[in-house]
């Protein structure tokens, strides 16, 4: 059986897509479907529940964050295999087929990840990535990484020098589509929950390969990512909870010593990456009045 979990906050109208084309895709598997409701107020129980009967809703009274959530769901699922789906994505029709025999085909594949797309059908870089390191972090907040997207040093944040189009072995896999076995997570464990949002996908990952699995970029699957509906970016809010969840996972993983040089790069890397943007803002309107 395939369990798959979604966790619901405040975007009803994306989630029931998602679930239309997940049931679409699973019509010929054993399969459950969890949502975990994180407190919305945007009227989702009584919009979904009537649409979505075979679902099991659960209702949280709080916003617990993505990690407990998904760890709520995970203790009610009963599936030898287990995907986290985010519910601003749109799964194609052999998704879970493919993803499955992709894992039976593999017993030493840890997490796996698919390829992902915005709704024009540009390719999403965070599909395939590596841990990040203080000089990956380094040049991916510094701007660096875009002036390199090919370089397997500079990009190496979003592994940059590997085809989108081939399978790869990877460091980490997003939580927006992360299969993995359940009697993985039943050894390792599920998503760390001292993170609420942010950094739970890459601290799982980790403690995932440790324990001697290989996590896996899958192009031969593609799904529809509306990124960043379901969370909303490009606001202060934002950059303090994706930094605040690296300085984290830094702590966490890297011991307070390399920890703190990786604080000082993310920090060293913003305020480079803000020069950036004030030399550009400055030329650019040097350039605006020389031309009037």
């Amino acid at each position: 059986m395939l369990s798959i979990i979604i966790v619901n906050y405040n975007v009803k109208y994306f989630l029931e897509q998602c679930l239309s084309s997940v049931f679409e895709a699973g019509r010929h598997i054993d399969m459950e479907v969890i949502v975990v409701d994180n407190f919305s107020s945007d009227g989702s129980r009584d919009y979904l529940e009537p649409l979505f009967p075979e679902v099991t809703f659960l209702w949280a009274t709080e916003n617990m964050g993505f990690a407990k959530a998904c760890n709520l769901g995970l203790r009610r699922a009963k599936g030898a295999y287990i995907l986290f789906l985010n519910p601003d994505t749109i799964v194609a029709g052999d998704c879970f087929v493919k993803c499955i025999g992709f894992l039976q085909s593999h017993p030493r594949c840890g997490l796996l990840g698919v390829r992902m797309t915005d709704e024009s059908g540009r390719f999403l870089k965070e599909s395939k990535r590596a841990f990040p390191s203080p000089a990956t972090s380094f040049f991916k907040l510094s701007g660096l990484a875009g002036l390199f997207p090919r370089s397997g040093y500079f990009a190496k944040y979003y592994l940059g020098n590997l085809d989108e189009l081939e399978t790869h072995e990877v460091d980490v896999i997003a939580g927006a589509f992360m299969m993995v076995k359940k009697e993985i997570l039943d050894t390792t464990g599920g998503f760390d929950e001292a993170f609420f949002m942010y950094g739970e996908d890459i601290d799982l990952s980790y403690r995932i390969q440790k324990q001697g699995y290989k996590n896996y970029y899958y192009p031969a699957v593609t799904i529809i990512h509306y990124k960043g509906k379901s969370t909303p970016r490009k606001n202060l809010h934002y950059v303090r909870m994706f930094y605040g969840a690296m300085r984290v996972f830094a702590n966490k993983h890297y011991g307070k010593r390399y920890g703190g040089l990786y604080n000082r790069c993310i920090q060293a890397a913003i305020g480079l990456s803000a020069a950036i943007a004030g030399i550009r803002y400055w030329i650019s309107r040097h350039l605006r009045r020389s031309s009037d």
